[in-house]
């Protein structure tokens, strides 16, 4: 037999999470032996040929229901069914994409639109335009959805490293970034105690004719950088009488931080957790190319005569 569509493991997914957490390993033992797939259907690989069909469509069916909030992953490589996951199961037999687009969590990821806009709580009908659109419009949202769900592993993968690891991950992508100099110490992270509020130093330019000064904050999701600690970056920038900072965190900034930054005579950047990890993708730092897919055209060029 062959491996069953992807729209299929839904429901199979969640009802194995029904009554206990189960690991990555777990849920595809499970998912096999309810689709009764052998040996050979478990090898069966995708077009691009990198991973298997089951292990693609488990991994997709992870993320559509983590997207819709029935699903979270309360530890690494673990699963767990939420309350609203628990809610559908007990209204419904089947699970189907439209299902989730039901849902403006899901939708809003499935559909591309502007991340951080309010968000109702309750499900509400969304209509599936995906079929409205053109083949290349479909790609192109692949592609963001991919780099989405890219950016939300990454960004677990750098909460799981050291304080320590994540400030010379920080120094890192500035220099791929293009900042610092061809000279051994165009940057430098502090030492990590008494760093007098800088956690590393890195030249503007190749000539190193400015410095630019580093904080990094590796916070949970729900610890909001705030004012004070801006007026703390800034003062420090004060003692080093530099005038320009960048201060980088994994979470976010309160509406007074931001504020502040705007009025000081100083230049602050402030990167948060969305942005850090779109800079990462965009300038490899801690991700690889898996596979590149060329969209060609007709060269009218070569036909003219």
């Amino acid at each position: 037999m062959s491996v069953p569509k992807f729209e299929e493991f839904l429901y199979p997914f969640l009802v194995q999470i029904k009554d206990r957490d189960l690991s990555s390993k777990e849920m595809r033992d499970a998912l096999i032996a309810h689709f009764g797939l052998t040996e050979a259907d478990c090898a069966l690989k995708t077009k691009s040929g990198t991973n298997t069909q089951v292990n693609d469509r488990i991994n997709w069916v992870r993320q559509y229901l983590r997207r819709a909030l029935f699903v979270d992953l309360p530890q690494k490589g673990v699963y767990h069914i939420t309350e609203r996951g628990k809610e559908y199961l007990q209204k419904h037999k089947t699970l189907s994409k439209k299902d989730l687009m039901a849902y403006p969590e899901f939708s809003k990821y499935a559909t591309g639109s502007t991340m951080g806009e309010p968000v109702s709580p309750s499900p509400v009908p969304v209509e599936n335009e995906s079929q409205d659109m053109t083949p290349t419009e479909l790609l192109e949202q692949a592609f963001d959805n991919i780099n989405r769900d890219l950016a939300e592993d990454l960004l677990q993968k750098v909460m799981e490293q050291t304080p320590r690891f994540f400030e010379t991950l920080v120094v890192d992508l500035l220099k791929k970034m293009g900042y610092g100099g061809s000279f051994d110490d165009s940057t430098k992270v502090t030492p990590y105690v008494h760093d007098d509020g800088i956690d590393g130093i890195i030249y503007e330019d190749k000539l190193g004719l400015d410095k630019i000064y580093i904080q990094a904050k590796r916070y949970k999701a729900d610890i909001t950088v705030g004012k004070p600690q801006i007026q703390q970056f800034a003062g420090a920038l004060d003692e080093q009488k530099a005038t320009k900072g960048v201060f980088i965190t994994t979470s976010d900034y309160s509406k007074e931080a931001r504020n502040y930054v705007e009025k000081l005579s100083k230049k602050i950047v402030l990167i948060n957790g969305q942005e850090l990890t779109r800079f990462m993708i965009e300038f490899n730092v801690g991700v690889s190319t898996k596979k590149t897919y060329d969209v060609k055209r007709i060269d009218s060029d070569y036909f003219e005569e």
